[in-house]
């Protein structure tokens, strides 16, 4: 891996995948919203910042992403549902990685190894909802799975080499997670990081359109 794209550089997460992936040597280009006003819920911007990039890159990786937006935390019960946190969650969730994808397959080398990855969250998984509640953020980022599953179908008909793939980073200290974590083991966003990158640097083309975790296990859609 010598270059690399990261989404939302300046979030707990991306910042430490930045800071690794250049420890590692690999020539990085970091984007967020603050920094570069990047706002991935805007196609407009997506398509106006990406557009000025000329990669290739080996590596995109997508880091936006949030439990709580505009004060509204995760639902207990379905009397807590609200349409519009919901559709906010889905913008920035699904929506938001989705333009990221359409807009960076150009930036993707068409020959050789590269990878496409998003944050998901296991709590995504239909298979593995055990427990319920949480409905705007699950729902989006189980639309996310399916994006990331049907976007690697395609991307491999003109990318032989490309792996797109979601991953759940497991809970991770960052300000998204710090009034929800009590009670899970929680890392910092610089071990997470390392565990993410071991994951990538281990996908090979059979794994595109699947979703593992930070251990590099794969989480049930």
């Amino acid at each position: 891996m010598e270059t690399a794209l990261v989404i939302g550089a300046s979030g707990g997460i991306g910042s430490a995948v930045c800071a690794a992936l250049e420890a590692r040597g690999v020539a990085v280009t970091g984007l967020s919203r603050s920094a570069d006003g990047l706002d991935v819920t805007d196609e407009g911007s997506v398509a106006r910042v990406l557009g000025g990039l000329a990669g290739p890159f080996d590596l995109v990786f997508v880091a936006t992403g949030a439990l709580e937006l505009d004060g509204r935390g995760p639902e207990k019960s379905l009397k807590h549902l609200e349409a519009e946190a919901m559709v906010a969650q889905f913008r920035l969730n699904c929506v938001g990685p989705s333009m990221v994808l359409k807009h960076s397959v150009r930036l993707l080398p068409r020959d050789g190894r590269a990878v496409f990855a998003a944050l998901s969250a296991r709590v995504g998984s239909i298979g593995d909802n055990g427990f319920g509640g949480w409905y705007s953020y699950r729902t989006a980022k189980a639309a996310l799975n399916q994006m990331i599953h049907t976007g690697a179908i395609e991307l491999g008909r003109t990318h032989k080499g490309a792996i797109c793939v979601a991953l759940h980073p497991g809970t991770v200290e960052t300000a998204l997670t710090a009034d929800y974590a009590k009670g899970h083991p929680t890392v910092p966003a610089e071990e997470a990081a390392a565990n993410l990158l071991s994951v990538i640097n281990g996908l090979v083309p059979e794994d595109t359109g699947q979703f593992f975790d930070w251990q590099g296990e794969r989480v049930p859609w």
